[in-house]
């Protein structure tokens, strides 16, 4: 642990993971809050519900294919829907940085509405903060999502995963954090590259529509730190290893490229609307399918497997590369992009 806290410590890999660990879970240290969900399933008075919260601190916040609104929106939603929860309600603050254009402030949350809208929640309830110029880089928003259980046995979490089980990711990897980092550096490529940010509560519905709920072990929407933090966290909570076929993970060319070139690993850079499902594998192509059905996951395919680790108390990710060899898909330890949430 570190003595004073750096950007690193908001990156989604290791290092956050650690202030996780060793402050906000030795201090609280409740089961719900230890569990590592990104929503906390509760159960009030014989009601299920799931609740999470976020706050977007992004810059720039406006950025190719969205807004802070509409990427605020999109990530609490897909933080309650993982949960196998429907999302309901949405509780929205604006922390507002003096000398904030009004437009500005008018476009994001006419953003907000619309994604809102898309997404089958209301905005019930918020505060307001003006901060000296200089404080903040415009504003930040934080949020709370609450959903309803439908079915309350429900019960979506990377600790059921199990050797033999199938990783299917819903489309392409990278698109946000690539958007980010060239609208912010003003690199610009043959055609935009633009943030994949989308509510993805219709797509997991679709899923668990046309699917047996029963044999469905876990969502997570792979943000900071990217498909490599996620899967690592699914690793070190059910205890088996990971395997993923590099050639079967969906990157378009373009994002691959700016990868290549500003050597960034891709399974290391952040997505706000795809879904990585754990599925058994008898439903695998009717998971697959499902999600085709959905126009956020037209590109969904199967990537992987789970098996017996070689190392119960130390589980790795492995890619299986194009030429036959295999590595380990490391979490991102630094700090790659800076604020893409």
């Amino acid at each position: 642990m570190q003595d004073k806290i750096t950007l690193s410590h908001g990156s989604g890999g290791q290092m956050m993971q650690n202030i996780i660990n060793d402050i906000f879970f030795d201090i609280y240290g409740n089961s719900i809050l230890k569990s590592g969900s990104d929503a906390a399933n509760l159960n009030i008075d014989s009601k299920k519900i799931a609740m999470s919260t976020d706050s977007f601190v992004i810059n720039p916040y406006f950025f190719a294919g969205a807004d802070i609104g509409h990427l605020a929106v999109c990530g609490t939603v897909n933080d309650v829907a993982t949960s196998g929860a429907i999302p309901k309600f949405l509780s929205l603050s604006f922390i507002l940085e003096e000398g904030l254009p009004i437009e500005d402030l008018k476009q994001i949350c006419r953003s907000i509405a619309k994604c809102a809208k898309e997404a089958g929640v209301e905005i019930v309830t918020g505060d307001t903060k003006v901060v000296n110029k200089g404080a903040c880089d415009g504003l930040f928003i934080n949020t709370c999502g609450v959903g309803i259980f439908e079915d309350p046995n429900i019960d979506f979490s990377p600790k059921n995963c199990k050797a033999q089980d199938s990783v299917i990711i819903s489309g392409s990897l990278a698109d946000h954090g690539i958007s980010i980092m060239s609208t912010r550096e003003g690199l610009h490529f043959e055609t935009k590259i633009n943030s994949d940010a989308a509510p993805l509560n219709g797509l997991i519905k679709s899923v668990c529509d046309a699917c047996d709920v029963q044999k469905i072990r876990a969502f997570r929407d792979p943000t900071r730190g990217g498909l490599a933090s996620t899967l690592n966290e699914f690793a070190n909570v059910c205890k088996c290893d990971i395997e993923i076929e590099e050639e079967l993970v969906p990157v378009k060319e373009q994002v691959r490229g700016v990868c290549e070139m500003l050597g960034l690993d891709v399974f290391q850079v952040a997505n706000e609307g795809k879904m990585v499902c754990v599925c058994d594998p008898s439903i695998a192509n009717d998971v697959v399918s499902a999600m085709r059905q959905n126009e956020y996951g037209k590109d969904a395919c199967i990537i992987g497997r789970l098996c017996e680790a070689n190392n119960i108390s130390s589980p790795k990710v492995y890619v299986k590369t194009a030429f036959g060899t295999k590595r380990i898909m490391d979490m991102l330890v630094g700090e790659q992009l800076p604020r893409i949430c």
